[in-house]
């Protein structure tokens, strides 16, 4: 496993960045990333997303018990940007990292997004910072998208089953559906 060496970041400062972030009910994709195992990640300009298969080239559908409520992830890439102090932004580990306030209030488990041809459901699995997350963007990174008092704001992201699949590509429009 290869070593990073995290940024010097802390709650406080990660906090008053984040209260003057805007917050947003439509967006954009801003990032597909394919988890291929381990550290390793590649990016696309495109993705196919799959009801069956999750983000096809990527390590879920390769599982052994893949859970749907665990097919896809989303991560605001404000936060990632925050945690990452400029880094690379895949590191996060998310499949989709996209411009959209994803909190309790804008966005309920079992709701759905639109991205580009693609539909999604919110699961309630729950989608929270570990160890991995720790070692690439360090213990405060983890404690302020893990905080209690905070999780409602879903910072570390959430998880998404496809229910209708299709071509996602970076810059698509995504909407949460009401």
């Amino acid at each position: 496993m290869a070593s990073v060496n995290p940024p010097p970041l802390n709650f406080e400062a990660l906090e008053a960045a984040w209260k003057q972030q805007k917050k947003r009910r439509t967006g954009r994709i801003h990032l597909l990333v394919a988890r291929l195992g381990g550290w390793l990640h590649r990016t696309m300009e495109h993705a196919e997303l799959c009801p069956t298969r999750g983000l096809i080239g990527d390590r879920w559908e390769r599982g052994r018990k893949p859970s749907l409520g665990r097919q896809l992830t989303l991560m605001d890439h404000r936060v990632a940007k925050l945690v990452g102090s400029g880094r690379d932004r895949q590191l996060s580990g998310d499949n989709v990292l996209v411009d959209l306030n994803l909190s309790e209030d804008q966005l309920t488990v079992g709701g759905e997004l639109i991205l580009g041809e693609v539909r999604l459901r919110l699961t309630d699995e729950p989608h929270l910072g570990c160890k991995i997350f720790a070692q690439r963007f360090g213990p405060e990174a983890l404690k302020w998208v893990n905080w209690q008092a905070h999780r409602s704001r879903r910072l570390r992201g959430v998880n998404c089953q496809v229910l209708v699949g299709g071509v996602v590509k970076v810059g698509d429009r995504l909407v949460v559906e009401r």
